[in-house]
Order: C-alpha cells, then sequence, then structure tokens
C-alpha cells in the first residue's frame, strides 16, 4: 500500500513539474540569439546629436534608454535586448551598400570610439549588436577595384572580370555585365553597375574578407553579422551554364566563412539575408551550416496576408513548414525592413491590423526583428513612390519640427503626417501602439516559453480565430488570436495530442480584455477537443496569452 500511494505521489509531482507528453520530450539549451527581440536600426535615420541632419552613433547612445534602460525591473523602455545596425562601414551611398573601407567607420556617424562606446554601452543594458557586412560587393571607387581595373598585378583577380561580353542577364533578370572604359574588360555587377562583385574564388580576397570580420570582432567587440545577399556570393558554370544564385559552392564557401566567424568568436552569431520565398531554399544555407540563422521571408509575407484578409489558413501552413524545415533556432521572423514599404503602409493604415501583426512576431517561434519606427507606426509617403529612402526616413520623436530627430535639415524629410505618430506622443497612453509592442516585448522577455519554447499548432473550427501551445520543461503557455476586423464568436479549439498530463488552473498573462479562461477536457492524449478558451466573444484582431497551470 505505502510503495502504490509513494507511485501516485511521484507521478504527481512529476506532472507539476514536467508537463510533457508521457514525460518523453527532451528539451535543449537555447542559442543566446533566441532570447532576444532584435531591432533593425539605420543610423542615418535615428536620432542625430550634432545637428547636421544626419544621425549617428553618439545618437544611438543617447536614445539606448527608449530600447533599454538596463533596469529589468522597469517597464517604461522597448525592451529591446539585441539591434542590427545597417551598414556602419565608410561608404559612397547614403545606404552604405557600396562600401569604401571595410575597417572605418563611416565618418557621417562618427568614429571608431564612438562605436566602440556605443558596443560598451550597449552590454551594460542587456543589448548585443550585429552589424551589416556586405562581403558580395564593394563601391566601384574601393581602392581595391580601383587597383584592379588598372591591371595592378595584386588586385587584377579581386574582382570578376571577362575580356568579352558575356552577354546573360544576372539572377532576377537585369542587366549584370557593364563595360569599364579604363581597361576596355566587362565586370560582373548584378546589383548596380557602381557596385562590382567580389572574385570570391580568388583566396586573397576570402583571406582579406576574413580578416575584416576578425577586425570587427575582436577590435571593436561587436556580437556578431548580418550578412547581405548572400544568395549570390559565388557564381560557377555548369556546364557551361552560369550557376548565379544558390549553389552548393556558395553555400559550402559561407559554412567556411562561418567556421572561421566561430573560430575568432565561438559564441559569435550570424544570420544571413536569402530573400527568396521558398522555406526549402532558406533552409538550405541553415543545414549546410553557411550561417546560423537565416531570416524566413516566407513567413513575413503570410504574417502580413494573415492581418489583411483576417484569415489563418496560409499563416498556418506556413508556420507549419518552417517548424519542419528549420531546426530550432534557425530562423529569425520579421514583418518588414528596409528594404519594403513601411508595415503600417502596407496595411493600408489600419493600426488594428498592426497590432495583429506584433501579436504574431512577438509570440510564434523564431526571434523576432522589429525595424525602426514599426512600433510607433511610422508610413511610407505614397506621393514619394518606391524610392528606398522612402522606406527608411528619419525616426519621429516628437511633434516639433523635424520630428525631434534633428535641429538642423534633415538628410530626407520626414512623413508629411510625422505628428500625428511620434515616440513622444505614445509613451504615456495606455492605448496606444508603443505601449502595444512595449508590453508584448516585455512579455516575451520574460517568459523563456515564448522566447524558445517547443510549438504546438491548434486546430480551429473558425477562420480568424487561431491559437498554438508555447512551451518548455518549466512552462505552458496557449496563446489564442483573432485577426479579424470583427468579433470572433462560433469557434472551438483542438489538438490531438500534446505535452499536458493535467491542468489545474489557467493564468492571464496578455489580454486584450478582462475575461474568465476555461478549462479545457484533456484526453489520455494530453489533447482536447471543442475547447473554448475564453468565455466572451474574441475582439477583433485580439489576443491572450494563457498560462496553464499543471
Amino acid at each position: 500500500m505505502r510503495k502504490l500511494l509513494f507511485v501516485i505521489l511521484l507521478v504527481s509531482l512529476l506532472g507539476t513539474i514536467i508537463p510533457s507528453a508521457a514525460q518523453e520530450a527532451e528539451f535543449r539549451e537555447p542559442n543566446w540569439w533566441e532570447e532576444r527581440v532584435w531591432y533593425l536600426l539605420f543610423v542615418r535615420s535615428f536620432y542625430d546629436s550634432d545637428g547636421d541632419g544626419i544621425g549617428d552613433i553618439q545618437g544611438i547612445i543617447e536614445k539606448l534608454d527608449y530600447l533599454n534602460d538596463g533596469d529589468p525591473n522597469t517597464t517604461d523602455d522597448l525592451g529591446i535586448t539585441g539591434i542590427w545596425l545597417l551598414p556602419i562601414a565608410e561608404a559612397e551611398s547614403y545606404h552604405g551598400y557600396d562600401t569604401l573601407d571595410y575597417r572605418q567607420i563611416e565618418q557621417d556617424y562618427g568614429t571608431t570610439e564612438d562605436f566602440r562606446q556605443l558596443m560598451d554601452e550597449a552590454h551594460a543594458r542587456g543589448i548585443n549588436v550585429i552589424v551589416d557586412f556586405v562581403i558580395n560587393h564593394t563601391s566601384d571607387a574601393h581602392p581595391w577595384f580601383v587597383a584592379s581595373e588598372s591591371g595592378d598585378p595584386e588586385f587584377v583577380d579581386w574582382y570578376v572580370w571577362e575580356d568579352e561580353n558575356p552577354a546573360y542577364n544576372g539572377p532576377w533578370g537585369a542587366q549584370a555585365w557593364y563595360r569599364n572604359t579604363n581597361n576596355d574588360q566587362w565586370y560582373y555587377a548584378p546589383f548596380w553597375s557602381r557596385m562590382p562583385d567580389l572574385n570570391h574564388d580568388n583566396p586573397d580576397v576570402t583571406a582579406e574578407i576574413n580578416d575584416i570580420a576578425r577586425f570587427w570582432l575582436e577590435d571593436l567587440g561587436v556580437d556578431g553579422f548580418r550578412l547581405d545577399a548572400i544568395r549570390y556570393v559565388l557564381e560557377i558554370e555548369v556546364d557551361g551554364r552560369p550557376i548565379l544564385a544558390d549553389s552548393p559552392a556558395n553555400r559550402a564557401y559561407l559554412a567556411d566563412f562561418n567556421a572561421y566567424v566561430h573560430e575568432v568568436n565561438p559564441d559569435a552569431f550570424t544570420v544571413g539575408e536569402i530573400f527568396v520565398n521558398s522555406n526549402n531554399t532558406i533552409a538550405n544555407y541553415t543545414e549546410d551550416n553557411s550561417v546560423d540563422a537565416a531570416f524566413e521571408f516566407a513567413l513575413a509575407f503570410d504574417l502580413i496576408s494573415a492581418a489583411q484578409v483576417g484569415n489563418k489558413r496560409d499563416l498556418e501552413r506556413q508556420v507549419a513548414s518552417t517548424l519542419r524545415e528549420f531546426e530550432a533556432g534557425e530562423f529569425a521572423t520579421f514583418a518588414t525592413n528596409h528594404d519594403m514599404a513601411r508595415l503600417l503602409s502596407q496595411l493600408d493604415e489600419d493600426e488594428g491590423m498592426n497590432r495583429t501583426v506584433a501579436n504574431l512576431l512577438m509570440t510564434l517561434p523564431g526571434f523576432p526583428f522589429i525595424y525602426y519606427g514599426d512600433e510607433i507606426g511610422m508610413t511610407s509617403d505614397s506621393s514619394s513612390g518606391e524610392r528606398d529612402e522612402n522606406y527608411r526616413r528619419p525616426m519621429q520623436w516628437n511633434d516639433s519640427e523635424n520630428g525631434g530627430f534633428t535641429v538642423g535639415n534633415p538628410w530626407y524629410p520626414l512623413d508629411d503626417n510625422f505628428a500625428d505618430r511620434t515616440v513622444l506622443g505614445q509613451t504615456d497612453d495606455p492605448d496606444s501602439l508603443l505601449t502595444h509592442y512595449r508590453n508584448l516585448i516585455h512579455l516575451r522577455n520574460n517568459h523563456p516559453a515564448l522566447q524558445y519554447g517547443e510549438t504546438i499548432l491548434v486546430d480551429s473550427t473558425y477562420r480568424a480565430a487561431w491559437g498554438y501551445l508555447r512551451y518548455t520543461e518549466d512552462e505552458t503557455l496557449l496563446v489564442v488570436l483573432n485577426l479579424d476586423d470583427r468579433e470572433s464568436n462560433d469557434y472551438t479549439f483542438a489538438i490531438e495530442e500534446s505535452q499536458l498530463i493535467t491542468i489545474n488552473s489557467i493564468d492571464v498573462l496578455f489580454s486584450t480584455t478582462e475575461v474568465t479562461p476555461n478549462l479545457p477536457e484533456l484526453t489520455e492524449n494530453g489533447g482536447f477537443v471543442d475547447y473554448v478558451p475564453v468565455e466572451a466573444p474574441l475582439p477583433p484582431f485580439s489576443i491572450y496569452v494563457l498560462r496553464l497551470n499543471s
């Protein structure tokens, strides 16, 4: 009898400690980058500290407390724990993707000393920093290219040259070969005639790129790199046919580079841009260790679409595909970036849809990146057309002249409606978009289940009502969403099986409105059927994060 009571007691204790299916799940140690909420920041547009109209490194330092004040007990900062800086090396153009000197901080932004101070200040607040590293091409004014076109024996093979025009277009169908009048040869430049591709078949180029990475990791202390345009780093020929993107040789080259990065700093982090709407193509790069992680473009498109149409179908399918294709910690989530129209503009300036995208971004698996200004609903002025500058306008800090970005003339004008959406105007408003983002980020920061927990998608009987379990060894959360602009009434949730054994109570961790949660009746497989998580109808664009306690 005592033995039987002991067994019952042991099973009960295990049920409260490990809410796991048949207690067999093996929980892993997360990668540090999974525990971060990342902020994509364009230095030129964030904050100008010296009045020249151009954002700078000292401006970022002044505004770090907005992102994270370093005090885990406060909740009035945004809660950002990772920053991706768009290119900050000396470059020819405003955007920085046509590098002139990989080891020199862009003079518009400050000095090496300024950057080291930024790294110290960020790390003191618990913020990791990665920088954009453009290894595919340089400016045509880079000293390497000038030497190469002049026939300097040391650099003549640093770029991709042909005596005759190969006459084929680049990987997306645009002109890629240009005649150089200085040497009467043709050079490969698929992104722009002023950005010639480096020849990564040349071991001297490889050695130099590796040494530049070492410089940023060791001398400047960055935590890793966002690697630009990595589908196109190494071109090859097969049976006389050029392979311009995604070749196995390209991935192998990047894998060697990634191995070198981790040789320099085992804790460094690389995340790649593989701009394509294909899970399989993107996942090839993480499977081959070409990068530690990659941006999930396919998922980004469906995040926005789900909010636009109020339907979970395509997003549910895409999330399931992403979870199949990628190992944990290998994909980054986002909604928009510097190459896309602003989130709110894509959503016809519907703030409810914007909130839905934020709800998904902060609770779905993958580690999220927020584009600066999306948290206050910055827009892309449609009258300016599809210029990239339109997507990278100065940050809107307040409603004063130039939005508090600068006391000078801004490098690019702010949106006409900037005064309607500012940090100052939304900071103390409990119903503002900024407050919504801030609350969601702090929720994610405080719950490992949302950062790196396992995921089980929930079946729903209504197109706009959706949910999923996120769980670790110590915690199980149920996320309940209404993707629609109307109430969701007649819906039920179901899952076939899960890690759950018993549920004794439910805590509401985050909610759009006050609700009374219902306990599900679990099947022997830890699943449930015909489950309505909350009593009230789901309001438009609502979210509820419920903790299921065993």
